[in-house]
């Protein structure tokens, strides 16, 4: 096996879980969850990506790489709408149910591709901003960390673009031990845990959560996911690839999993020749990746512990500078096609406006207006 294989999957997973856990806490924490149900949350993730990653690409002989999605935490932990932790865990089974009916059905898989990615990006977009603009309004009560971690964040995406948050999260962690303000949970113990919670199903979580998570998840992360695969050279079997994430979302969700999904950026970094000059063995990489998130669920609780007791302005620095790749993706996707442009800035507005009607949330909205627009100015088109 060449270095390059356990190197590749290391860095996959550096990136993947040091970028973006941060948001993962915030999601939980803002959806009610005590520490426990927290460190529950990250270790049944890892888990989730960890087993099934593994085991996909030991069978199928191509390298699956999976993750936790990104924009449905960034969907969870901007939510106002004070749903409880058994409430979210319903609106998680929900969201992991219909990803399951679209692999199991290909005609609706094919119809899901279909959805306009101007609306989709631009929901995504409006999600994703006010972290971004959080970023900067700590420079106001901490000028000297924000302006450090951004200094390091835009240095670092110019000499070594892939490790731009890992050094970021370095920084962060070294700036604040120096203050000392690092330190651990005094009950978070060495290793994950995994804790239950009884779901409860309510309509307005349904629609508010499960909706707008399943589909920024299978637009924003599972098409691009299978796309990239291509991109490398194989022919990924969308349907049992996506049941497979659907079916480990619904199994965990009552430990805290939001959604398992195909990796996009991180598949990059594993699907390339890069990873293996044999792309017949590529598969033994995403083995690998899974194994290394076996053990990051191993040891959770640590993990998940530093971002828990993080001072808030902290967390929103990493958070922010996470943030800005996606939301840029977000924004050149939502203006691409310019016949969908007006569509998808109502969309962006509405969504990023956090507006709130009937007890349903923004990101709900955001697609309501955006489908509405896009329709009436299509038919005035014809």
């Amino acid at each position: 096996m060449p270095v390059s294989a356990m190197t590749a999957a290391a860095v996959g997973v550096i990136v993947g879980f040091g970028g973006t856990v941060a948001l993962v806490v915030q999601a939980g924490q803002n959806l009610g969850a005590s520490p426990l149900q927290v460190v529950s949350m990250v270790t049944a993730l890892c888990l989730g990506i960890g087993v099934p990653g593994l085991l996909l690409s030991w069978r199928l002989r191509i390298p699956v790489i999976l993750a936790w999605s990104t924009p449905g935490a960034a969907l969870l932990a901007a939510s106002a709408l004070g749903h409880d932790w058994s409430t979210a865990v319903g609106a998680f089974i929900i969201a992991g149910l219909l990803m399951v009916v679209v692999g199991l059905v290909p005609a609706i898989g094919r119809l899901a591709a279909r959805i306009p990615s101007a609306i989709a990006s631009a929901m995504l977009a409006g999600v994703l901003l006010p972290f971004v603009i959080k970023l900067f309004l700590v420079f106001q009560t901490d000028l000297a960390l924000a302006a450090g971690l951004t200094a390091v964040f835009l240095i670092a995406r110019r000499l070594a673009p892939t490790w731009a948050l890992p050094l970021v999260l370095v920084s962060a962690f070294a700036a604040l031990a120096f203050r000392g303000q690092l330190a651990l949970p005094a009950d978070g113990g060495l290793f994950g845990a995994l804790s239950p919670a009884i779901p409860h199903f309510d309509l307005k979580a349904a629609v508010s959560l499960a909706l707008p998570l399943f589909l920024v998840t299978l637009v924003s992360q599972n098409l691009p996911g299978l796309v990239v695969l291509r991109t490398a050279g194989y022919e990924p079997p969308p349907g049992p690839l996506l049941l497979s994430t659907g079916a480990a979302t619904v199994l965990l969700a009552p430990f805290g999993v939001y959604g398992i999904n195909m990796a996009a950026i991180v598949a990059a970094i594993c699907t390339g020749p890069e990873a293996h000059p044999d792309k017949e063995r590529r598969w033994v990489v995403g083995v690998i990746y899974g194994g290394l998130y076996l053990a990051a669920a191993a040891f959770a609780a640590p993990l998940a512990g530093l971002f828990i007791v993080m001072p808030t302005g902290a967390l929103a620095l990493i958070t922010g500078l996470a943030l800005i790749g996606p939301l840029t993706g977000a924004l050149v996707g939502a203006v691409g096609e310019p016949q969908d442009r007006e569509a998808a800035v109502l969309t962006f507005a509405a969504t990023a406006s956090g507006v709130a009607l009937f007890g349903i949330g923004s990101a709900f909205w955001g697609l309501v207006i955006g489908f509405a627009a896009l329709a009436t100015l299509r038919w005035r088109r014809r």
